[in-house]
């Protein structure tokens, strides 16, 4: 179920409680928890409805401007039902706590047991350290150009690091990856001796959602953070080369989410 991040904001806010959706049957059940770029967003109620019943209350708790909006915007596919979902905020993603616990030495024991097992389920061989080191001395390059190093699909390689992410040893930047400090002690736990690395970035990462070419453009004037690009202007944002309507929009939103603006706004 895609969400756009104003209105993940919003739920995790408690400003919009309801989504509907046309879908041919339920894609969703109550109890459903979505991962989700502000956390964990649970399905509390799946109920089919029929458009003209809907009420200007309904278009407020799903966030819409307006019956007439929320209505226009469920007329496509009406061959489908219309559905009204429940969604509150369930809490952060465990992964994120998981990322920034720094495991013992039992616990390294563990995951370099589960890691041989992936090992040994893999149709192409023992793959997860070299991609851990892998991210570790190439962060923040893009999934392409590091799968190529391996000789690797994309697409596989992509699947493969989100299994690492599931273990609470990577995070996913705007482009490419990052260990976390999680995957910072395993991959040391190997070595004769901790890696040096630079110190992880002060301030929030850009959000994912402003796109590649959005994303370049800033870490290229020097904003790698939201924080930074909160001293900007959207005329200043809008004159960079890749920065279009939607990254600022999103960034808009990624901003608010923590109360705060881009300049002259």
């Amino acid at each position: 179920m895609m969400i756009r991040p104003a209105e993940l904001a919003a739920i995790k806010a408690g400003t919009v409680d309801l989504a509907f959706r046309r879908w041919a049957r339920p894609r969703v059940v109550v109890g459903t928890r979505m991962r989700t770029a502000v956390g964990l967003i649970e399905v509390t109620s799946v109920e089919q409805v029929g458009v003209a019943s809907l009420r200007a209350e309904d278009a407020r708790r799903a966030g819409a401007p307006s019956l007439a909006a929320l209505r226009a915007a469920l007329a496509a596919r009406p061959d489908d039902p219309a559905w009204r979902i429940g969604l509150a905020y369930a809490g952060p993603d465990p992964r994120e706590l998981l990322r920034e616990s720094i495991p013992d030495a039992d616990e390294i024991a563990a995951i370099h047991a589960r890691l041989d097992r992936l090992d040994g389920a893999s149709a192409h061989g023992a793959w997860t350290r070299e991609t851990l080191d892998l991210i570790d001395l190439h962060a923040g390059v893009r999934a392409p150009d590091l799968a190529a190093r391996l000789g690797r699909e994309t697409p596989d390689f992509k699947k493969d690091v989100r299994k690492l992410k599931e273990l609470g040893l990577t995070e996913s930047l705007a482009i490419g990856y990052l260990l976390s400090p999680r995957g910072q002690a395993v991959v040391d736990a190997g070595l004769p001796e901790p890696r040096v690395r630079r110190p992880r970035e002060e301030g929030t990462p850009l959000p994912r959602a402003i796109g590649a070419p959005a994303t370049r453009a800033l870490r290229a004037a020097g904003l790698t953070t939201l924080e930074q690009v909160a001293t900007r202007s959207a005329e200043e944002l809008a004159a960079m080369h890749g920065v279009g309507p939607i990254a600022i929009a999103r960034l808009r939103e990624a901003l608010a989410e923590q109360g705060a603006e881009l300049a002259e706004e």
